[in-house]
Formats: structure tokens, C-alpha cells, sequence
């Protein structure tokens, strides 16, 4: 004679996934972006205009008004222009921007361009004279398709963001978030 069996593994489950649940509560877990990576007396951050290395005419200046926008976006830190009377400054230097072609039309013309943009950022503690965070070559590449179908010369940065100005905006967009999100999150 058999004897038929059944259990409900949900119901099996269920007991130990609320015991999970509750045991790790206190795990060491936070929201990532609240900025718990940074010293408590850090308060203000000065962030003064980035150096533009390149020939991309303002750069330096889209892309110093996104990362203080993003900061500011975050909340928790009063973001000041200059790098005095502040508790941390964050400073950078824009090194390189290049556009690549990835991708081509069957005429064999370049329909998609990657766009790279290589800088040095640090974050340097006032007070302690010391670097909270840095990257001395952070690189940030981004693929778009050019507004207007074909640019002139592909070589020319310059060029691609007069003919597409959204793609200055994304890019810098991109790059403040990378950039912040990145210091706040300790990555």
C-alpha cells in the first residue's frame, strides 16, 4: 500500500522567507545616493569650474553645471562655485573628448558615433587635507546617433555637438550622475 504525501512548499516557505526577512533588517544595508560614505562634517562642497583640456568650446562649463546640479539634486550638501569656505571641494580636469563611428548605413557612412570623454576628478577633504575620493582617469563613453544624419569631419567633437546640441546635454547629464554617483555610493 502507497501512501500519498503532499506539501505545499509555499506554505513551507513561507515561515523561513518571513525569518529572513526579519533577521536582516539590521544587515548594514542603506539606500544607496544618501552620501553615508562621506564624513559627517562634510556639509558643503565647493565645486568650482572644471579645466577643459580639450577643444570642445565650454565643455568644462556643461558639464560643472550638471555635476552641481546633481548634488544638489541629492539634497543632503549646500554645493558653493568657489573652493574656500567649504568643508570638501571637488575638483576636475576634462582631458579628452572623442567621437568614434560604431555603426554604418549600407552607403558604409557612420550612423552611430561612440562618444568618450576622459577626465580627472578628486574630492578633497578641507578640513583633513585629504583626498575623500578621486579618479585620475575616469572615462565615460556614450553612443548617439547624430540629429542630422551625417557630420561632417567624424574626428571632430566640435562639430557633433554644434550640429546635435542635445547631445552636449546628455552626455554632461550622463556624466554628472556617473561622476556623484559614484562618490556618494563609495563605487
Amino acid at each position: 500500500m502507497r501512501m500519498r504525501v503532499r506539501i505545499n512548499v509555499g506554505a513551507a516557505l513561507a515561515p523561513l522567507i518571513i525569518l529572513a526577512t526579519l533577521s536582516s533588517s539590521g544587515c548594514g544595508y542603506a539606500l544607496a545616493g544618501r552620501g553615508a560614505f562621506l564624513p559627517d562634517y562634510i556639509k558643503t562642497i565647493g565645486i568650482p569650474a572644471f579645466a577643459n583640456r580639450t577643444t570642445v568650446f565650454n565643455l568644462e562649463t556643461v558639464v560643472t553645471q550638471k555635476v552641481r546640479g546633481e548634488f544638489i539634486g541629492r539634497g543632503k550638501f549646500k554645493i558653493l562655485p568657489q573652493s574656500t569656505e567649504v568643508d570638501a571641494v571637488l575638483t576636475g580636469d576634462i582631458l579628452s573628448a572623442t567621437l568614434t563611428p560604431v555603426s554604418f548605413s549600407t552607403q558604409q557612412l557612420a550612423s552611430r558615433y561612440a562618444l568618450t570623454v576622459a577626465a580627472r576628478i578628486e574630492l578633497r577633504d578641507v578640513r583633513e587635507n585629504k583626498v575623500l575620493w578621486e579618479n585620475p582617469s575616469l572615462f565615460f563613453r556614450q553612443e548617439y546617433e547624430p540629429q542630422t544624419g551625417r557630420i561632417g569631419n567624424p574626428q571632430d567633437v566640435s562639430a557633433f555637438f554644434g550640429q546635435d546640441a542635445n547631445a552636449l546635454e546628455r552626455m554632461s547629464t550622463d556624466f554628472a550622475r556617473t561622476i556623484v554617483s559614484s562618490i556618494l555610493e563609495a563605487f
